[in-house]
């Protein structure tokens, strides 16, 4: 490689020197910025984490959203993003946010400017210091060295203003590009829908109003010499209905657009959106007046204290003239040719509009027969329209980094502008590192095929769903599943519940699986990492879709992925217009720009496109150098030449098609066997939500140095976090004292022996009373931490109703074993319960729920309680398992009459035995005299998720059935 000019129309200096030629040494303040930017702000949340392990230490800046920084409780709470907004703008505007009060004052603060901080840090130390973190961002934004932000604060020019972000001279570093060709399209295209131009008349309609209002008490006011009211707004009354009649004229314009009788839509140039526009008055020589009086009006009725008025409409509008009249035409030339340039990058499509919501308004001006409007949609296909608006702004360097960003020259085509330096480097792993295989079929030699005509069969349902099966059993702790979209996983799931494979696979790993929305991921994955870390279990698995939340962005490095199952291509929608338009240009590209350049034809970028998305999902796999996992590709359509080709280099030479599923389990538990007596076992190293490593890798390990085993328990175990401090289910307040309690006071198994004066609260009952005596401040908050290990939420039929605000669901699954155990099985067993309770009570129910407990330890009354419990579990058959759950916590002594009382009001039994009604204190006793007796000694074939024993070769071949689920 040599040093080439990016731009080499634009001199260049020395570094650290803002000015072109300028000669000499460099002054800190001369020193460009970067600015790194990646998808989500869970990825930049690890390069920040990475940060904070070198010796660097520069000044750091990280920006995001009011729905991630905001910590005053009145906004925090609202669910809907634009009424935070609203809120927000509100309190600062008339200065009753005490934490924006304090910005100024705090942001000089050493824990602020000193510290590397993520978002998280960030929040932490805006409560700390009572200081507003939305606000401290871009505070310490002007120092800082490096700004981190997601894409579209960079991409999108609305969003580079909104944020004031000055990209002259500065280093721009796009993380996982492999976004952004997707990401510079998105940000210079819309979708104008009926109900955003609805919501911006009916906003508008508001202003009028209130305007109109305001003239008529300063008439009143002039008549009588009464002080007229003020308003903020200085807009004549007379512009505001001229925008009111171009919002109308650009819907009746819409409106009038003949569509086909296919109900296709229809598609037009580029150039049409200035004719169209320009029938409402909206042109390059009037925008400029718009854009201000509609930035007004959002200003005024944002900055309002009063009822809360959706300005997203007009907000929306501003946004679209933006994108449509981005370049200045210069004086002396002609929009027409403005236009001609645009219309190569761009294509207009109209068709019905399908979505549920309604127009808020009954304007009289509007026409109220109309049966369902039309949706706008100006639509960019050039990532490199985006780009060189990038360049434009002035940057020194821009630096594109990814894993899958093969093939280069049909990349840096499309971004159209030049990359001089270019390198590809081979991963870090060696052979012994990395399983590959090609699943062509399953089990029971059904084709395994993810294609459009057999993705809802049921025999591909069944064998896929035998396959996960087996793979769950042979591979270690973590295992990912990924699917090519939602509505094939939800499929799926449901198949595999309805024919009993579900309950196979979560015997093995319990099923994790990821949601449509934002709502209940974190919990969900955090739920995911807390099994992974617990001792002595068998692992878990996490079902997601390529392009998901999971697929990218997310670490599971060492345990928490030691496998990864692909069960098709996630090729795009076909028909969807989007996709057949771009396919369209790509070709038109391709035709006219001749053969030097090297374009992508319409079907390879749609190829690439399903590639890509394995690959990203293929990664999550292997993580670092020390790292080791298995690949299987559970589709035949992997098993022809062209698809492998498109896999990552690093994977391609280890890849092998199996005709055999029996030698896949065979070769892959010989892998693991080898990897882990090969690599070192997981460094324990505290992450950013301490989500790092498992605890153990074999059970031979703990075995030879269980103390030192025991030892690296505790330590993880006091380091890890509380679920209930990120999982907003668990929190709930003190009526008094503002004091949070914690789930650690609900879970652990009750029993009256109370011998032993200083041991921890032996149940339920006990840590009620226990936490009672924390208020007074009797014990440290780290003595009474206890991490929930076995929290397990289960999948059920999630589907569409997974929209923010929605009702979570949640499967309560019974524990098969109420009774003994470790203490760590019981109050895990415990914890999974009271989850489950708070999940399905409301908020006054729980409190009921709770004081009935009370109200039992005090009185011993059983009848009592019983009365109390089937209140609030009998009536419903979905929660009858609660009621039986409940059992665990049952003194022994009525055990039975408790189990009675479950089979009367809910049909079935507790599993009550003779021995349960035995006080723990002689169980223990009886048990201690029984292990006396006998010794055991470590099975030679014990299986990697530390139990079943069928990876040993005499094992595979003796229960060869336990491979081949049926």
């Amino acid at each position: 490689m040599h040093g080439a000019e990016m731009f080499p129309d634009r001199p260049t200096a020395d570094w650290g020197s803002g000015e072109p030629g300028a000669q000499g040494s460099a002054y800190y303040s001369d020193i460009p910025k970067i600015i790194y930017a990646s998808r989500t702000h869970s990825q930049l949340t690890q390069v920040i984490s990475e940060l904070k392990q070198t010796m660097y230490r520069p000044k750091v800046s990280v920006l995001g959203s009011r729905e991630q920084l905001c910590i005053h409780p009145d906004v925090k709470k609202q669910e809907n993003n634009h009424v935070k907004v609203h809120m927000c703008r509100s309190k600062v505007s008339t200065r009753s946010c005490h934490y924006y009060n304090n910005v100024e004052e705090k942001s000089t603060e050493k824990d602020l400017t000193t510290h590397i901080l993520d978002i998280e840090d960030l929040v932490k130390n805006g409560t700390k210091h009572r200081a507003c973190p939305y606000y401290l961002s871009r505070s310490l934004k002007q120092q800082a060295d490096i700004i981190f932000m997601p894409y579209n604060y960079l991409l999108d020019q609305k969003s580079r203003k909104a944020h004031n972000i000055d990209l002259k001279g500065t280093v721009v570093i796009f993380d996982e590009a492999h976004n952004v060709e997707r990401m510079c399209e998105e940000s210079a295209s819309f979708d104008l829908t009926p109900y955003d131009l609805a919501s911006g008349i009916e906003a508008l309609d508001l202003v009028i109003n209130e305007l109109t209002d305001n003239l008529e008490q300063k008439h009143i006011s002039a008549q009588f010499n009464m002080e007229a009211p003020s308003s903020s707004l200085n807009v004549e009354l007379e512009d505001l209905a001229k925008v009111k009649g171009a919002l109308l004229q650009l819907e009746n314009s819409i409106d009038a657009i003949t569509l086909p009788a296919n109900g296709n839509g229809v598609t037009k140039d580029g150039s049409y959106i200035f004719e169209l526009f320009a029938t409402a008055g909206i042109t390059y020589e009037t925008k400029t007046g718009l854009l201000e009086l509609l930035d007004q009006i959002i200003q005024h009725v944002g900055g309002s204290s009063g009822v809360f008025t959706n300005t997203l409409g007009l907000q929306k509008l501003s946004d679209i003239i933006q994108i449509i009249y981005n370049i200045e035409v210069p004086e002396g030339s002609a929009a027409p040719t403005k236009n001609l340039q645009v219309s190569k990058s761009y294509k207009v499509h109209i068709h019905l509009d399908n979505s549920q919501k309604k127009k808020p308004r009954g304007d009289i001006w509007s026409n109220s027969r109309k049966q369902g409007g039309k949706v706008l949609s100006y639509w960019c296909f050039s990532p490199g329209y985006t780009m060189h608006d990038l360049v434009k702004q002035g940057v020194r360097s821009i630096i594109l980094t990814s894993g899958t960003l093969c093939p280069l020259t049909s990349f840096t085509m499309e971004m159209q502008i030049p990359f001089p330096v270019t390198l590809e480097n081979p991963h870090v792993i060696e052979k012994h590192q990395i399983w590959v295989g090609v699943v062509p079929q399953g089990p029971d030699g059904a084709q395994l095929s993810s294609a459009f005509d057999r993705r809802f069969s049921t025999d591909y349902l069944s064998s896929l769903g035998k396959t996960i099966g087996n793979i769950a059993r042979v591979v270690p702790h973590g295992l990912l599943v990924f699917f090519p979209s939602y509505p094939v996983m939800d499929k799926s799931l449901e198949f595999w519940k309805e024919n009993g494979l579900s309950s196979r696979i979560d015997d093995v790993k319990p099923m994790f699986v990821e949601p449509r929305g934002k709502g209940m991921f974190t919990e969900i994955i955090d739920a995911f990492y807390e099994r992974i870390q617990a001792p002595k279990n068998s692992g878990a698995s996490f079902f997601a879709v390529c392009r998901g939340k999971a697929s990218e962005g997310l670490d599971f490095a060492d345990c928490n992925g030691r496998g990864v199952i692909i069960t098709g291509l996630p090729f795009p929608p076909r028909m969807d217009p989007r996709v057949i338009l771009k396919m369209q240009f790509l070709d038109e590209m391709r035709r006219t720009q001749g053969a030097a350049e090297k374009y992508l034809s319409g079907q390879e970028w749609y190829r690439q496109q399903a590639s890509r998305a394995v690959n990203q999902a293929i990664g999550r796999v292997i993580r670092h150098r020390q790292d080791y996992g298995a690949i299987f590709l559970c589709d035949h359509r992997f098993s022809k030449s062209d698809a492998r080709a498109q896999l990552p280099s690093w994977v391609r030479p280890y890849t092998r098609i199996y005709d055999n599923f029996g030698h896949i389990i065979r070769d892959v538990s010989q892998f693991f066997r080898v990897a882990q007596k090969i690599m070192p076992p997981p460094v324990s190293k505290a992450t950013q939500k301490d989500k790092g490593p498992c605890v153990s890798t074999s059970d031979s390990e703990l075995a030879s140095n269980s103390s030192f085993a025991a030892s690296r328990i505790r330590e993880n175990l006091k380091k890890a976090k509380m679920l209930d401090s990120h999982v907003p289910s668990l929190k709930r307040k003190r009526e008094e004292g503002g004091r949070m309690e914690t789930q650690s006071d609900f879970c652990e198994g009750y029993e009256e022996n109370t011998d032993v004066v200083a041991r921890r609260p032996a149940g339920l009952l006990d840590a009620l009373d226990h936490s009672e005596k924390r208020l007074q401040g009797e014990q440290s908050s780290d003595e009474k931490i206890t991490r929930l290990s076995t929290l397990s939420l289960q999948y059920d039929k999630r589907l569409s109703e997974e929209n923010r605000g929605s009702k979570k669901k949640i499967k309560i699954v019974q524990n098969k074993a109420l009774e003994g155990g470790s203490p760590n099985k019981k109050m895990s067993s415990a914890s999974m319960f009271m989850l489950s309770v708070k999940q399905c009570l409301s908020q006054e129910s729980y409190n009921l729920f709770t004081m009935a407990l009370t109200e039992y330890k005090k009185s011993d009354d059983l009848k009592s309680l019983i009365t109390k419990l089937c209140t609030f579990f009998c009536h419903e058959p979905g929660k009858h398992v609660l009621m039986r759950g409940f059992y665990q916590f049952i003194r022994p002594h009525h055990k039975k009459e408790f189990d009675s009382a479950c089979k009367k009001f809910t049909g079935m039994g507790c599993g009550y035995k003779p021995e349960h009604s035995i006080p723990r204190v002689e169980r223990e006793r009886a048990q201690a005299s029984s292990d006396s007796k006998v010794t055991f000694s470590e099975s030679s074939s014990e299986h990697l998720n530390h139990g079943e024993g069928h990876l040993s070769s005499e094992s595979l071949k003796a229960n060869n059935y336990m491979l081949h689920l049926q």
